[in-house]
C-alpha cells in the first residue's frame, strides 16, 4: 500500500508531499513537533503530547491559530488514508513561509505536515519495536544546555543528536553528558536505574527532555509501589547500577544490557515495570 501524508489538511501520496524551500522549518529548524504513537488507530496520550506541543510553540513564539481539534481530525484523516491501526505519527508546526532573515515576524502562517510509519502492535499482546536489550555508548557530544537551547523544546534542530550518533558503532543509542559529566539522556530516549529497590532518572532540570513515557514510567512505579528519585546520575551510576532501561514512544520501555562493552544486568524490576506500562496501554487502546 503507498502510503500517504498530510500537509496543510491536505492528504497526498508520500512522494507528493512537499514543503516549500523557503520554509522556516526547512531553512533553519524553525519548527515543533511531537512524535506519537497509535495503538488500535488511536493516538497514545493525546492530551500530554499536544500539551508539550503547545509548550514547545510557547517557547519559541511560534504563535498560531490551530485548534487542537483541528489537528486531531487531520491526524485521523490520515490514519484512516493508510487504514493504520499500529505505527507513529510525527506531526509538525513549523513557523512557515517568511522572508529570508533570521529574525522572525510575529504573524505567524503555519506549515503543519502529517508523517506516518506503521510499527509492530507492541502492547502487552503485541510484539515490541525492539528484539533484543539495548547496547549503549556514552559519547564525547555533550548534550546542548537548557540556557542555550530549552531541553524541554522538541524542535527540529536535532544536529546534537545526530553528532552523538555518529560517534556510535554497533550501539543502539548513544547516552549523552553535560559539561559536569553528568547524565542526561539519550538522543532519543530517557534513562532510568534501578539501585537495589528503587528507580532512579536524572531531574529535568539537568537538561532532560520531559519524555511523556519517562512521566508514565514513574506513574507506573507508583502504581507498584516502586520508589522513585529523580536524582542526580553519573557515568559510574548506570554502570554499577543492578538494571538500566530507557524509555521513549515508540520502543515504551526497553532493558539495556551493555553500556560501553560492560554487561548489564536485566532484571525483575524493569520487567514489572514494563509489564504494567503494557497492560495499561492495552487496556486503554484494545
Amino acid at each position: 500500500m503507498t502510503r500517504s501524508y498530510l500537509v496543510d489538511g491536505d492528504v497526498v501520496p508520500a512522494d507528493e508531499a512537499t514543503v516549500r524551500v523557503d520554509d522556516r522549518g526547512f531553512l533553519y529548524g524553525d519548527a515543533a513537533f511531537e512524535t506519537i504513537r497509535i495503538y488500535g488507530g488511536n493516538p497514545f496520550e493525546w492530551d500530554r503530547h499536544l500539551d508539550r506541543l503547545a509548550d514547545t510553540c510557547s517557547l519559541l513564539s511560534l504563535t498560531h491559530d490551530l485548534k487542537r481539534s483541528t489537528l486531531r481530525t487531520w491526524v485521523d484523516e490520515v490514519l484512516e488514508a493508510n487504514a493504520m491501526q499500529e505505527g507513529a505519527i510525527r506531526l509538525s508546526i513549523t513557523r512557515g513561509v517568511q522572508p529570508g532573515v533570521l529574525s522572525p515576524r510575529d504573524a505567524v502562517d503555519p506549515t503543519v505536515v502529517i508523517l506516518v510509519r506503521p510499527l509492530p502492535r507492541g502492547g502487552i499482546n503485541g510484539n515490541a519495536t525492539w528484539e533484543d536489550p539495548a547496547m549503549v555508548k556514552f559519547v564525547e557530544t555533550q548534550k546542548i544546555p537548557s540556557a542555550a537551547l530549552p531541553a524541554r523544546a522538541k524542535t527540529h534542530n536535532y544536529l546534537n543528536g545526530i553528532l552523538a550518533r555518529l560517534e556510535l558503532d554497533t550501539e543502539d543509542e548513544a547516552i549523552l553528558l553535560d559539561g559536569a559529566g553528568r547524565v542526561t539522556e539519550g538522543t532519543i530516549s530517557n534513562l532510568f536505574i534501578v539501585d537495589g529497590d528503587r528507580i532512579k532518572t536524572p531531574p529535568l532540570h539537568r537538561d532532560v527532555l520531559p519524555g511523556i513515557t519517562r512521566a508514565l514510567t514513574l506513574e507506573t512505579a507508583g502504581m507498584l509501589d516502586i520508589p522513585t528519585e529523580e536524582v542526580d546520575l553519573w557515568p559510574d551510576d548506570l554502570l554499577e547500577a543492578d538494571e538500566v532501561f530507557m524509555t521513549n514512544t515508540t520502543s515504551e520501555i526497553r532493558p539495556i544490557d551493555q553500556i560501553d562493552g560492560t554487561p548489564i544486568d536485566t532484571g525483575s524490576i524493569t520487567d514489572r515495570l514494563r509489564k504494567t506500562l503494557l497492560e495499561r496501554i492495552e487496556e486503554k487502546h484494545y
